[in-house]
């Protein structure tokens, strides 16, 4: 079963289309969910989480339609964003006590384990935590009730290296642990090179790109090489690329076609998410 499955989703604003014909997302994994600003990274989510009305489609969580009234789904889910809605003013432990009472499986173990883990005071008001720590209290309370599906939109952004280094590491502990899907929308692909199982590129609000991580990372290649090389016939092997003085750089989503059109006469060098992300979505000289 699919923690995520969406079908024909489509939502219409001044300026910008949501049109996702089908997306799942699979049951038990880490799916990264990225796209540059605009993209509809953002909109997607807050349709996931009935927080926007949709024009058409459906989508269905853990095999329930998304519903206002379905508390039973809305218990299963667990949600870390760059603003959580807490009371700025309440103190961590009151902002628990308030939150513990709507989850039927709330577990205190986990609570007092990861706000020990994180070193977290009960006693200090949310909105003098620093932003990393304001996360890491969103991260304690989204775990704490046994969620089925971790939905984040952009959890680390403004942070530093080591706290999205421990951020991610008692993620995938706590997956480790239970039966949890993620679903994570950032556009700090780094992030995702370390922790996603699969990656889904969202592009005008269409998803261009969906599979496991690794095998995007295997078959798609940087290609650089004189500008010479570059024809109407090389450039169809492209997604797209990047002429300079020196010479040319672009990605290829097929090593094995590019190595046929350029052979030896290029460099060809491995890639990681943001390379696929800048390739397919900003383009080149050909965007």
């Amino acid at each position: 079963m699919n923690a995520i499955e969406i079908s024909n989703l489509k939502k219409n604003f001044e300026g910008f289309k949501l049109d996702i014909s089908k997306f799942n997302v699979k049951k038990g994994y880490i799916t990264g969910f990225i796209g540059p600003n605009g993209a509809g990274k953002t909109t997607t989510i807050k349709l996931i989480m009935n927080m926007l009305f949709k024009d058409e489609g459906t989508i269905k969580i853990l095999g329930e339609e998304v519903d206002s009234d379905n508390i039973n789904i809305k218990e299963k889910i667990g949600y870390v964003g760059e603003t959580s809605g807490y009371l700025a003013e309440s103190k961590l432990k009151h902002i628990k006590r308030m939150f513990c009472r709507f989850y039927k499986e709330w577990d205190e173990n986990i609570y007092k384990k990861y706000i020990k883990k994180f070193l977290l005071d009960e006693n200090k008001i949310y909105k003098e935590l620093s932003s990393g720590e304001k996360r890491q209290f969103d991260l304690v309370i989204a775990l704490s009730h046994h969620p089925k599906l971790i939905i984040m939109d952009e959890p680390t952004a403004n942070l530093d290296p080591l706290v999205r280094n421990e951020f991610l590491e008692i993620l995938q502990e706590h997956m480790e642990n239970e039966n949890v899907t993620v679903f994570y929308s950032t556009h700090i692909t780094s992030d995702l090179d370390k922790a996603a199982d699969y990656i889904a590129l969202i592009f005008k609000g269409k998803i261009i790109l969906y599979d496991e991580k690794d095998a995007l990372i295997e078959k798609h290649s940087i290609v650089r090489g004189k500008r010479s090389l570059l024809t109407k016939e090389t450039k169809t092997c492209l997604v797209s690329y990047k002429e300079n003085l020196c010479g040319f750089e672009g990605l290829t989503n097929n090593k094995e076609e590019a190595y046929q059109v350029f052979g030896e006469e290029v460099i060809y060098d491995k890639v990681n998410l943001e390379d696929i992300l800048m390739y397919y979505t900003r383009g080149g000289d050909n965007e």
